[in-house]
């Protein structure tokens, strides 16, 4: 279910180190042997980010409390760290296009080494300001470390590149299975100064990180200009003419909402707890099953996406956050919040890794910089919106306004998704 890939152009030319397409089975190769290790070094370079991520969500907002010179400024390093990767998610896209999807991944793992650096310094100086740069700058090694999901597909066959997406993401349930511990254990590492210790063992991670993925072996795609494209088929396509195909439209909104609607309710659920009574260690064993739901699907979701199509599989997301929400809104007690935010993960990835893959059929190499990255913008934006209007909407209208704010949303997605199939059915007839 949906439209043929359009990425079987001639060989791009090969990173350095890096093997020609046809000895690792991209499209039109023999086999997918180049795409599978590459899977495995992205996997593992996502397990790593991951649990550097959720080392730094777990601490920011309390260290942010203890630097901030108010309250109200206390979640301010998560904003920053939202703004940092929605700001540098497309030059992100912009800068592997033209050196490479390596070199890329490398800078980025490297501005998380900064990050953390800048991070110690700023809670042993107790300078909010740059921590605020520091949480910033680790938004920038999110925005490259979003792309792995992408790069999996670079010499991935068609059949193969749902797995490979899924594969790579399957690397950050590391973070919900060993991050508790790492945040737990590092905190007073570098005692009396708290959560320093959190940020060193996040630097350290990430430069384990930059030495695996200089075992990315992927093919560089040309250039997105005229004489570049000149030679390798068809001329780059303008990016409103991209927007017009319905396959793309869809996933970039359902990426977008999937997105959009599980932060929704994950950034609220914490505090809407301990409204309800329950203490801070409860909280954080529902998060936690809500991570693992996340990303243990991946095992089954690119097979599932290969075989009935990724729109079926996002629709069935969908429905999966939808049944969330109606979960909440039956009750407070514990089963409704750990059922709830348990669909709403799996929920989550279904429909994302759909949108991804669905994402990744419908350019050409040398459209990639421009789609994947107003791709992830439009995802990181639609992140930054619901994180702000997370807490607006659970001091407002109380914890079932916020699970009734999904009914907007779903309905967007459900119109994308039968706009999409009635394109299909009009191709058939």
């Amino acid at each position: 279910m949906g439209t043929q890939p359009q990425m079987q152009n001639a060989p791009a030319p090969v990173e350095a180190g890096g093997l020609p397409p046809e000895m690792g089975g991209g499209a039109g190769g023999i086999d997918d042997a180049l795409a599978r290790r590459n899977t495995v070094v992205l996997g593992i370079a996502q397990a790593l980010f991951s649990l550097a991520s959720i080392n730094m969500f777990s601490t920011a907002v309390i260290a942010g409390d203890l630097l901030a010179p108010a309250p109200q400024w206390a979640t301010l390093p998560i904003t920053t760290y939202v703004a940092g990767t929605a700001l540098t998610t497309w030059p992100a896209a912009w800068f592997m296009q033209r050196f490479g999807r390596r070199a890329g991944f490398l800078l980025g793992a490297f501005m998380g080494v900064i990050a953390a650096a800048l991070a110690v310094l700023a809670l042993f100086r107790a300078d909010f300001t740059l921590f605020c740069i520091a949480t910033m700058l680790q938004g920038t090694y999110q925005a490259f470390a979003q792309y792995y999901r992408f790069a999996a597909t670079d010499v991935a066959s068609p059949a193969f590149a749902p797995k490979a997406i899924s594969w790579v993401l399957l690397g950050a349930l590391a973070g919900a299975l060993f991050g508790p511990v790492l945040v737990s254990s590092t905190r007073e590492l570098l005692a009396p100064v708290s959560f320093a210790g959190n940020f060193a063992a996040a630097g350290l991670i990430t430069v384990a990180a930059l030495l695996v993925l200089t075992q990315v072996r992927l093919p560089r795609a040309e250039a997105d200009d005229s004489a570049a494209s000149a030679t390798q088929g068809p001329p780059p396509r303008p990016l409103p003419e991209l927007l017009r195909q319905p396959v793309l439209l869809t996933a970039i909104i359902g990426g977008a909402l999937s997105y959009g609607m599980m932060n929704l309710l994950m950034t609220s659920t914490p505090l809407a707890m301990i409204g309800c009574g329950f203490d801070v260690d409860q909280a954080s064993w529902v998060i936690q099953w809500h991570v693992m739901a996340m990303y243990a699907p991946s095992f089954i979701t690119g097979a599932l996406i290969a075989r009935h199509g990724a729109a079926r599989i996002m629709a069935i997301g969908f429905v999966l956050m939808a049944i969330a929400g109606v979960v909440h809104l039956l009750g407070t007690r514990m089963e409704n919040f750990g059922i709830g935010l348990v669909l709403l993960g799996v929920g989550w990835n279904f429909s994302f890794i759909a949108a991804t893959s669905m994402v990744a059929e419908s350019h050409r190499p040398s459209e990639r910089a421009k789609v994947q990255g107003f791709n992830d913008l439009m995802v990181f934006l639609t992140v930054a919106t619901t994180s702000l209007a997370s807490g607006q909407l659970l001091a407002g209208a109380g914890w079932a306004g916020v699970n009734l704010a999904l009914v907007p949303m779903l309905v967007i997605a459900a119109l994308a998704l039968a706009w999409h199939a009635l394109n299909l059915r009009r191709q058939v007839a």
